[in-house]
């Protein structure tokens, strides 16, 4: 099987509910949010974790994850700014589906403010 990287920023908020899934499913999207979005490239995801996140909830987390290729091209890549800004418009109401092609298990890759060097 085919895999491909995606990223996902996230608030401590939703971290602990991907942590309460054991680290395999991302939180069903609130009705606020009908869309789901994770992005293609580590950078970007860091501009939203660090920007983003971090200033709206004093911390901001990049997650990593491996999804099945083949189930990914039904999802058109989309750009919305410069090149690195590329993310995948997930509906809402496909996100348990989309949890279900999820290989292996989501990893926190980067986290702000970065935790302290001793």
């Amino acid at each position: 099987m085919k895999t491909q990287t995606l990223y996902r920023p996230v608030g401590p908020g939703e971290l602990a509910l991907i942590e309460q899934s054991g680290w395999k499913a991302f939180p069903p999207r609130l009705p606020e949010q009908p869309i789901f979005y994770p992005v293609m490239n580590e950078e970007y995801a860091i501009q939203i974790a660090r920007d983003w996140n971090e200033s709206a909830s004093g911390s901001g987390f990049v997650t990593r994850f491996e999804m099945d290729a083949d189930y990914l091209s039904r999802f058109e890549e989309q750009v919305v700014g410069g090149n690195i800004h590329r993310e995948l418009w997930v509906p809402g109401e496909d996100l348990a589906e989309f949890n279900q092609h999820i290989i292996g298990l989501i990893e926190v890759s980067q986290s702000f403010p970065n935790p302290p060097t001793h």
